[in-house]
């Protein structure tokens, strides 16, 4: 089940045949060095991105420093700013904020270091490459499993934050796959920092008000399990499809289980493997070829050469196929 484009699938090919420059033993004090900055490792599936980066990295010879700058805005700046003056080679940024970053990334470019974004879009700055799972595609697919199931309705959209970019494009996915059909978005939230006990508490207060949709649609898994709790809490007797994205252990239970719908799988392995292939590529001092095929997005600053893989729609239908059978999760840990 690890899909990528064709396009670009032919080109980590190429760099399967390029990369063979920096084979060398990471521990080595002259290997290549990496800035990776990431906003938080507190979720599961960061920690998984995290792992899979490095290994790949250290299999082309690079060493990855690592920066995490625990949902701070600031800190994320000061630790990029670091990571700049350790000399690294290229720089791959998980945004806070999406429109944060612009002047440290300048920086970067002044000094010659190529800038990925990976995940999440950095706006309004001079990026080298976006590298993400195609989130307009994951909120299309959520939208179009409610309606497997419901052919009418009202459903409540509570995303992440909305400085993450992703939200924007899952919300034109959602109103894409809902499209020609007699259901209606009566609720689009945006949980400010993604913090878990707002999506909590803002479903409660609609449900308090009797305001009960016929689904929902959420930013992640574990804004599925923030509203599923709540849901449980007021006694709603009637059947409400919940949706969410990751994949996660505990969603993958609930799917099963029957209290959440669906979820939306992303390869993280292979979009990290994907993202420390680029940015070895780029470190060497390399230009993206100009018949890469790659797409291009507007970041705000420029047309941003952009990588999409493709997202899959789990349930219980296609849990074993998909999870298992990838490896992203073992039979042992979901079905416990």
């Amino acid at each position: 089940m690890k899909k990528i484009t064709a396009i670009s699938f032919l080109l980590l090919f190429f760099f399967s045949l390029t990369s063979c420059f920096s084979k060398k033993n990471s521990s080595n004090s002259s290997a290549m060095k990496i800035g990776l900055s990431i906003d938080t490792i507190i979720i599961e599936r960061w920690k998984r991105d995290l792992d899979s980066f490095v290994a790949k990295a250290k299999e082309n010879g690079a060493e990855v420093l690592v920066q995490d700058a625990s949902n701070s805005v600031t800190e994320q700046i000061n630790q990029i700013d670091f990571l700049i003056n350790q000399g690294v080679k290229a720089l791959v940024i998980v945004p806070k904020e999406a429109d944060s970053l612009t002047e440290v990334v300048q920086k970067a470019k002044n000094r010659g270091i190529p800038v990925i974004s990976y995940d999440r879009l950095i706006r309004n700055a001079d990026i080298d490459l976006y590298v993400s799972v195609n989130s307009r595609s994951v909120g299309k697919k959520m939208a179009e499993s409610i309606l497997q199931v419901l052919p009418e309705g009202s459903c409540f959209c509570i995303y992440g934050s909305q400085d993450d970019f992703n939200m924007t494009l899952m919300d034109k996915g959602v109103r894409d796959g809902f499209a020609n059909s007699p259901f209606t978005l009566d609720l689009r939230y945006f949980t400010p920092d993604w913090n878990y006990d707002l999506a909590y508490q803002k479903m409660s207060s609609l449900l308090e008000k009797n305001l009960v949709p016929s689904a929902v649609i959420c930013g992640n898994d574990a804004i599925a399990e923030s509203v599923l709790r709540s849901i449980f809490e007021h006694k709603i007797e009637k059947n409400i499809p919940v949706v969410g994205q990751d994949a996660d252990i505990l969603a993958c239970r609930r799917i099963l289980q029957g209290t959440q719908l669906a979820s939306v799988y992303k390869p993280i392995d292979l979009l990290a493997e994907t993202a420390s292939e680029y940015a070895c590529f780029l470190a060497a001092g390399k230009e993206l070829p100009q018949n890469a095929g790659l797409e291009l997005i507007d970041n705000g600053y420029a047309e941003i050469p952009v990588c999409w893989l493709e997202p899959v729609l789990v349930d219980s239908s296609n849990i074993d196929e998909v999870i298992i059978g990838s490896d992203f999760h073992s039979r042992a840990e979901i079905y416990r």
